[in-house]
């Protein structure tokens, strides 16, 4: 194969290569590159160092592990002994695995390599014909991935000589590209067949589960299928007024929060403020006061601590009931109030 065939193919697996977009790299991707090497002879060849020019193919079998097949010609090589300035000429073919480190994907990937060569050359001092040798092959290098395609890479090789007993070096710089596989993707979990759930009386547990069978629709149940019943939950308040006044006293708002806390919890509730009064005074004026009373509560509950105006309602009930004896001012104090309480269940 002559080397400018070589370079050709290579450099038009690189065109196609960057200008497909295919998934590059993983198992199953092929790598092709073209490298220029520095050739190191032994001294006892009686040959110059010398340019190995060319390039290879690989496959990758896993993520990491590739078979790469390379070919090369020799340039600037020359004999070194008394019977001529020979020009060497002649090509290396090499089989190599290379494992690579590291994921796939943009960025470094060091990498090693072993293998075997046959090397094939003519004008070789001392010798008729050509030279054919079988060397053995370690190596290591990196590659720099600029993209899932493209890459450039250094090694470095130790070329054992099995015929002549002689080790050789080799190293060089090379670009490439990698195209048509993709890493491994993770098996997809197996979808688990639901469990088919038997609910005769619709509240939301099997039948293998539930425990009182054929509750009503829309009944609230516990985890055994039962009627749970709704505990009540209730807040009473009752603010004490002066005689003769309406406006809430200081030590009152405590209790009025409590309420609109609990109403703010529990927003389904509404309550109904009632204000009351003593029997001093008219029965008219005495409506009129405990309207007011009423009144001055629920704006405490909604302008204050911010109860919806629509769940809270205020009404008078006057001196119609009394909860004390208002013929004594300690009964009389007590009869001067607001009462509302709430209920929720919980």
């Amino acid at each position: 194969m002559k080397l400018k065939n070589t370079l050709g193919v290579v450099i038009g697996a690189l065109v196609a290569a960057t200008s497909i977009g295919a998934l590059a790299q993983g198992q199953g991707a092929v790598e092709v590159d073209a490298f220029g090497k520095r050739y190191i002879t032994d001294s006892s060849r009686d040959l110059s160092n010398g340019n190995l020019l060319g390039g290879s193919v690989g496959y990758f079998l896993t993520d990491d592990v590739q078979l790469a097949l390379s070919y090369g010609e020799y340039h600037d090589m020359r004999s070194e002994n008394d019977t001529g300035n020979k020009n060497i000429k002649g090509n290396l073919a090499a089989l190599d695995a290379v494992y690579n480190f590291g994921t796939p994907g943009v960025g470094l990937r060091p990498f090693v390599s072993a293998g075997f060569a046959h090397q094939n050359i003519s004008n070789v001092p001392d010798r008729t014909g050509r030279d054919h040798s079988t060397f053995a092959n370690v190596g290591t290098g990196v590659k720099y991935y600029f993209t899932e395609n493209v890459f450039a890479k250094a090694s470095v090789d130790a070329m054992y000589n099995i015929d002549a007993n002689e080790t050789e070096m080799a190293a060089g710089l090379g670009i490439g590209a990698n195209f048509g596989g993709g890493t491994k993707k993770a098996e997809p979990a197996p979808v688990v067949a639901a469990e088919v759930c038997n609910d005769e009386d619709s509240d939301g547990v099997c039948d293998n589960l539930d425990k009182c069978p054929g509750t009503e629709a829309n009944a609230t149940v516990d985890a055994d299928g039962c009627v749970v019943v709704a505990e009540a939950v209730r807040v009473e308040l009752d603010v004490k007024f002066d005689f003769d006044k309406a406006d809430v006293k200081q030590d009152s708002y405590g209790d009025i929060k409590n309420l609109a806390d609990f109403m703010k919890q529990y927003p389904q509730t509404s309550t109904t403020v009632e204000g009351h009064t003593d029997s001093v005074g008219s029965d008219a004026y005495n409506q009129k006061l405990s309207e007011r009373r009423a009144n001055a509560v629920r704006a405490v509950l909604v302008n204050q601590y911010g109860v919806e105006a629509a769940r809270v309602n205020a009404v008078g009930n006057g001196e119609a009931a009394p909860v004390a004896d208002n013929a004594t001012e300690a009964g009389r104090a007590v009869n001067r109030r607001v009462e509302a309480a709430v209920e929720a269940g919980k």
